[in-house]
């Protein structure tokens, strides 16, 4: 039977602020209920709050206090992405679930290869000093270093859940060895992940000694703020390269930037950022990571594929789907437990 024929089908009004996902309101609304949507995202403050004051469910990328106080009846909250940090929990109701979606492992995990190549072969300099007319390599200079190739490369993950896992595959395939560690080094490893090694969160200094690039795909929370800081830094060989597409608060900012400035490892990747971009401050950091010849910086975009959003959005659907059916929901996150 047709959903939206179905009597036992509730229809719910629907408000969605993400801008992204707006993109895909075809793919949104394959449900197929009678429902009632609205696409705030270029609206005005005034007029999305007035929207979410009779919203059952939102579709947000970020939640604000003041948005959360005003969904005073909303019954999903549904992410458009695998973060959920920026969700004012504390200010929803009670009975409101929230949920997240994935499919992003893939395009990120080619992310860090690219980036991982575009720095242990110096990309980004040699772009920049043909464009200015130099013709700098082991022909013309004794002080060129060879390019390494990824089979001779230890890749060591901080974090072993999608997007790791994802790493884990693409790069084993391209023959690099692969260590990991996570919260629980005993539990099943993902379907087609063979690492070399797995440790504990509390062997994180032996991975870090030991590898040539060092990729951060965690979670951010209370554990894994400042995660990366200088006592981390100084255990990294001054050959290795860190990887950043986890949130950019589980590094220490300041730890980072004297670690690079100073030689002390050879170049960073970095995704993700300390906050948004705001007054014109691009890259959004505190410290200019712009100045840095030994870094590949993007704004947040390793995860960007057409097909992300897609499969994101058909997620999205099938969960409003499940709520007017009053059935169980899929990919629901719990509620962070306030601090005492």
């Amino acid at each position: 039977m047709n959903q939206a024929s179905d009597p036992a089908q509730q229809s719910l009004r629907i408000v969605v602020t993400d801008p992204i996902i707006s993109r895909f309101e075809d793919k949104l609304r394959t449900d197929g209920g009678a429902h009632q949507w609205e696409l705030a995202a270029a609206w005005t403050p005034e007029r999305r709050l007035a929207a979410l004051a009779g919203a059952d469910v939102v579709i947000c990328s970020s939640l604000s206090r003041e948005e959360a106080q005003a969904a005073s009846r909303v019954r999903l909250v549904h992410v458009t992405g695998a973060g959920y940090d920026r969700i004012s929990f504390s200010h929803l109701v009670p009975s409101a679930s929230v949920a997240n979606t994935f499919h992003h492992a893939r395009p990120i995990a080619e992310h860090v290869l690219m980036v991982t190549l575009m720095l242990s072969r110096n990309v980004a300099v040699a772009d920049r000093e043909v464009r200015q007319g130099h013709w700098h390599t082991i022909a013309t200079a004794s002080d060129v270093p060879f390019h390494p190739v990824l089979s001779d490369m230890t890749l060591g993950l901080v974090g072993l859940g999608s997007i790791g896992a994802e790493v884990a595959r693409v790069a084993g395939l391209l023959g690099m060895k692969v260590n990991a560690v996570r919260r629980n080094p005993a539990a099943p490893l993902p379907e087609g992940v063979q690492p070399d090694w797995v440790g504990g969160n509390n062997q994180l200094h032996t991975l870090l000694a030991s590898s040539d690039v060092v990729v951060l795909t965690v979670p951010l929370d209370a554990d894994t703020r400042g995660l990366i800081g200088a006592p981390e830094l100084a255990a990294m060989k001054p050959s290795a390269f860190l990887i950043n597409v986890a949130r950019g608060p589980v590094v220490d900012q300041a730890a980072l930037f004297s670690a690079l400035k100073e030689r002390r490892i050879a170049g960073a990747g970095l995704d993700v950022w300390w906050g948004l971009p705001a007054d014109g401050v691009i890259p959004p950091a505190e410290l200019p990571f712009a100045s840095l010849p030994n870094t590949v910086l993007t704004p947040h975009h390793s995860g960007h594929a057409r097909i992300t959003f897609e499969r994101r959005a058909g997620d999205i659907a099938a969960n409003i789907g499940r709520l007017a059916r009053g059935a169980e929901l899929s990919n629901l996150v719990p509620r962070p437990v306030p601090a005492p």
